[in-house]
């Protein structure tokens, strides 16, 4: 189970976690679990469903039509592009909704940084006005 878990980077709750939903069923050797190769496919899509943003259901769904027969490939295949298909658009939409928030961003940053130079300047040259007064009144 640690092998596994390590290898796909992972903690072995995980495992358990996936395997209490019933997305994952390894054999038994005594009080070991063996993860054979179809487990290791079937938590490799377990995984990248999470990645992608699908919830348990659709990726049980998925994960479910791999143990179907061959003539499931179809279907399988046309599920998972329809739900890619989903997925790629929400991504282009936060991306679109992300660059206009970044050109918000900064454009009220370059505001604030011309207001800065401008209080600045202005500072900066009272402060010099101040000082040539205080130097003067002092006799220095």
């Amino acid at each position: 189970m640690g092998e596994l878990a390590d290898e796909l980077g992972v903690s072995t709750r995980t495992l358990r976690f996936y395997e209490a939903e019933g997305l994952l069923a390894p054999k038994r050797s005594g009080t070991n679990r063996v993860y054979d190769a179809r487990d290791r496919t079937r938590l490799t899509l377990i995984l990248r469903g999470k990645r992608f943003g699908m919830t348990l259901a659709e990726i049980r769904e998925i994960v479910d039509m791999y143990d179907g027969a061959a003539s499931s490939e179809r279907r399988q295949l046309e599920t998972l592009l329809g739900r890619l298909d989903e997925i790629a658009a929400d991504l282009r939409a936060r991306q679109a909704d992300l660059r206009r928030t970044l050109a918000e961003v900064n454009d009220v940053a370059a505001r604030c940084r011309g207001r800065l130079a401008e209080i600045g300047a202005g500072s900066a040259g009272r402060d010099a006005a101040h000082t040539s007064a205080d130097q003067a009144a002092s006799g220095r």
